[in-house]
């Protein structure tokens, strides 16, 4: 049963939004850096007219990847998603905000915990609707994994 299938089922079950997929959060803002802003348009809409679980994932790893790019000065690739949350669906003409926050740094990689908020047409108020851990490698010109410089020293070997 795909995201979107799975939201149907619940909500004809009685189920509420805060019933599907993930515990619930207490978070009413978002944290971190924004980095990526999109609107959900009709073209991201499944055969139900909802907006795919795999758009709004492709532009949190978008966000991700800006963030560490940023964060380690060098091309990086996703090796690894975790712990993603679908709290909430998105809907067609939904403004997504991306926020980055840095949840661990190793020699060659980075995780960044993210954060999709949502606002709704004619509403002002955000809603947390997906949240997840993304992994990236910091790779060099050849696509090799290479060690993340910190703090302006220089990379070690």
């Amino acid at each position: 049963m795909g995201f979107t299938s799975s939201i149907h089922f619940a909500q004809k079950q009685g189920m509420t939004d805060a019933h599907i997929n993930a515990p619930p959060s207490t978070q009413t803002e978002p944290s971190g850096d924004l980095c990526i802003r999109a609107l959900a348009m009709p073209a991201d809409t499944n055969q139900n007219g909802d907006i795919f679980g795999g758009w709004l994932l492709s532009q949190m790893d978008v966000a991700g990847g800006v963030f560490a790019a940023k964060t380690t000065k060098s091309r990086t690739v996703t090796v690894a998603i975790e712990a993603m949350n679908f709290r909430k669906p998105v809907y067609v003409g939904d403004l997504v905000s991306v926020y980055a926050t840095l949840a661990r740094v190793g020699r060659t990689s980075i995780t960044v915990r993210l954060e999709a908020w949502v606002t709704r047409r004619k509403q002002t108020q955000t809603i947390l609707v997906t949240d997840g851990h993304f992994t990236y490698v910091a790779i060099d010109e050849q696509g090799r994994s290479q060690p993340i410089q910190r703090d302006g020293a220089p990379p070690t070997a």
